[in-house]
């Protein structure tokens, strides 16, 4: 009889962020984290720590004054038969000023299977917003990715815009962004040259409240160059446990159109996690 013990470290993470509230959360080469599954317990071990969404990310449209965030924290062991350890650590912090807004995104996953590491990456986003008016808004970005068991070892991508919000009803909001910019990507592949070109960025930003405890959020990010197209979507169902905080079930999409021989274009990435948000 197979004796397996898995603990999840998601109490322990209440306690914490309750105790302490420090700032940690979500994202990407242009994004990043994670929803849906079969079983919460599949997912548990399977996930890649992420972040709530705020609300109408794109531009500064009302978002609060001042400094706000979010943390999240997941973990998972198991012994006996198979020992694996996985955890994940994200951070959303922004602060707003008048029409100005500055936004990093952080997010951190490892994970070892019988003593060898099996997982290892860092996904960040810096954001420069100001709004011109409600529908349309500037931004200044450098985002990306360094991964250790990836085709793509980093990939950052750096960008001017403008960006309009399409809807913006209290339940519904969805804002679209795009500029020009510059990439530059490692590859593991030795036998491939570097990515280092002018590309084109393009994203979408989708909120839905379903109820007063529940809403839908989907990301999408497209990177285009002449030696790759990058694409992340990011889908997330959210439920809020109390005003501060709330359960993220999510599934990340990333796909690239040029890998190496014998690598998959697309990569399916399930995640669960607890999300404290502050003020």
């Amino acid at each position: 009889m197979k004796n397996e013990f898995k603990t999840g470290l998601i109490s322990a993470a209440v306690a914490a962020l309750i105790a302490a509230a420090a700032p940690v959360a979500a994202q990407d080469l242009i994004g990043r984290d994670s929803v849906a599954g079969e079983r919460n317990d599949d997912l548990v071990e399977a996930i890649q720590d992420d972040a709530e969404r705020e609300l109408d990310r794109f531009g500064n449209e009302g978002r609060a004054q001042g400094f706000t965030g979010s943390f999240a924290l997941r973990g998972a062991a198991s012994s006996g038969n198979t020992d694996t350890v996985d955890v994940g650590i994200g951070s959303d912090m922004l602060y707003v000023w008048g029409q100005n807004g500055i936004e990093l995104r952080l997010n951190y996953t490892y994970g070892e299977e019988e003593g060898e590491k099996s997982e290892e990456s860092l996904l960040y986003g810096l954001e420069y917003t100001r709004d011109f008016n409600q529908r349309f808004f500037g931004f200044a970005n450098a985002q990306g990715s360094i991964d250790g068991f990836s085709d793509f070892e980093s990939d950052t991508f750096v960008s001017v815009g403008a960006g309009y919000r399409v809807f913006t009803q209290p339940d519904m909001q969805w804002s679209l962004q795009a500029g020009p910019g510059y990439r530059y990507a490692e590859l593991r592949d030795v036998t491939r040259n570097d990515i280092d070109e002018a590309a084109f960025g393009v994203g979408s930003d989708y909120f839905a409240r379903l109820t007063d405890t529940v809403f839908l959020t989907n990301d999408t990010d497209i990177v285009w160059s002449e030696s790759d197209t990058a694409v992340f979507n990011d889908i997330a169902l959210n439920v809020a446990v109390t005003d501060t905080l709330a359960l993220r079930t999510s599934l990340l999409t990333e796909y690239h159109s040029d890998v190496a021989p014998g690598t998959k274009n697309t990569d399916n990435t399930y995640g669960v996690s607890l999300v404290y948000s502050f003020n």
